[in-house]
């Protein structure tokens, strides 16, 4: 037989109080005395009461839940944004229901659904690879709940963004490249349709120009950026019949893969094939040759989005403009790219 969940009401007739009594005691109210208060809590401890927070959100109107969708939560850039976004709530008295999308749009808007469902005070969200229509991002808009978006996110949405400078950062990758000798940069870039991606992608190109180097369209290449791509795409450049002196990845993961291709061909790197990465994941320190890859701040990031969305707490309602903080982003330069310290 399934086991009669408690209620309030129970509570109350162990105690022989009302329920209102009850209700009033578990939320502290300052009413009702210490003796009941202990009490309550006691009884509620004995009978093992869970209360129903999707009625009292119903109630009250508030849930004291926040909804965050990542693509995925194995990556050291997500899972440190997501540590600090729940430090900074729950300080505040919210817990965060954490969702993945695993990069599939139709699995977002599933997501987005259920977060609604759940009546959750906020969404905090960075899209998936394969959005491309923001129409359910715009349904939490039309519930009036506040949206803040990270690292991937769109300018159209008119809602608060927090990311780093993905152009400068990858002007400043190539000119990297550029000072220690580097002629002929190829890009393994994200999917152009994602804004951050778009960034690097211009970055690179306008870099390039900067310098007076080729852009050779064979060089530029979009893909997922899993370790797979990246082992893909650095095949296909070791293919070519002129191969790049140099290979910006535009993620850390597609980094390891092309990594791994250049290490079984035998290449040398840096000195005839350079590799920076984007995102500064732990094994970039950890592999040989480390990786030079780009420290995006997740812990500020993640700080930031939560700040941003406690700005609607207290509003009843909620108007959201365009309101983006921009970190800059760090170069941590390593052996895979410092071809100046093989001439010390």
């Amino acid at each position: 037989m399934k086991k009669k969940k408690t209620t309030i009401k129970d509570i109350a007739n162990v105690l022989n109080i009302s329920a209102a009594a009850v209700s009033k005691a578990l939320h502290d109210d300052t009413r009702i005395s210490d003796k009941t208060k202990k009490a309550v809590k006691q009884v509620a401890e004995n009978l093992n009461y869970q209360p129903n927070h999707l009625a009292s959100a119903l109630r009250s109107g508030k849930s004291k839940l926040v909804g965050v969708i990542v693509p995925r939560t194995n990556s050291n850039f997500f899972s440190s944004v997501l540590q600090n976004i729940e430090e900074v709530l729950n300080k505040k008295g919210y817990n965060i229901i954490i969702t993945q999308s695993n990069e599939s749009y139709k699995k977002e808007c599933d997501n987005i659904d259920t977060l609604l469902f759940t009546q959750v005070d906020g969404i905090i969200a960075s899209m998936a690879n394969e959005t491309v229509d923001l129409s359910y991002y715009e349904k939490v808009k039309s519930k009036g709940i506040p949206l803040i978006l990270f690292d991937r996110g769109e300018n159209d949405l008119n809602v608060d963004y927090i990311g780093i400078n993905d152009y400068e950062s990858s002007h400043s990758i190539v000119e990297h490249l550029v000072n220690n000798g580097c002629k002929r940069i190829a890009h393994i870039g994200g999917y152009k349709r994602t804004r951050i991606f778009n960034n690097r992608i211009r970055g690179y190109i306008d870099a390039l120009k900067k310098y007076n180097l080729p852009l050779d369209t064979e060089l530029l290449t979009e893909s997922g950026l899993t370790i797979k791509d990246g082992r893909e795409m650095m095949q296909q450049l070791l293919n070519l019949k002129e191969r790049p002196d140099a290979v910006y990845v535009a993620g850390d993961y597609a980094a390891l893969g092309a990594l791994q291709v250049l290490n079984e061909n035998n290449i040398k790197i840096p000195e005839e094939i350079a590799l920076v990465g984007f995102g500064n994941e732990p094994f970039t320190d950890m592999v040989t040759p480390r990786i030079t890859s780009v420290k995006q701040h997740s812990e500020e990031i993640g700080k930031q989005a939560a700040l941003a969305f406690l700005k609607y707490n207290k509003d009843e309602v909620v108007h959201q403009t365009l309101n983006k903080i921009i970190l800059n982003a760090e170069l941590i330069v390593r052996d895979s790219s410092n071809k100046k310290a093989l001439l010390n």
